[in-house]
């Protein structure tokens, strides 16, 4: 039994799908394994940086930090 043109284009509309999904995994792997691994002390280096770099902004912040989270002055609510 002969098939339409239109199952046809179908068929190959949806093979080209299929290799560009293909080609598309191929190159996000390709680029994961050419991905450069930053060292360990490399890393604690850059993240030293960045903290001092926070120290910097946070200088004439007035909220102080406890544990991480802002802590909240409640000297307001209570009337004093």
């Amino acid at each position: 039994m002969p098939r339409g043109r239109s199952t046809f284009a179908k068929r190959l509309k949806e093979q080209a799908r299929q290799q560009k999904q293909r080609e598309k995994a191929q190159r996000k792997e390709e680029r994961k394994q050419l991905k450069p691994e930053i060292p360990a002390d490399e890393m604690a280096e850059l993240q030293g940086h960045a903290a001092a770099q926070a120290a910097l902004f946070n200088t004439g912040h007035h909220e102080a930090t406890v544990g991480g989270a802002p802590a909240t002055d409640r000297s307001d609510e209570t009337g004093q």
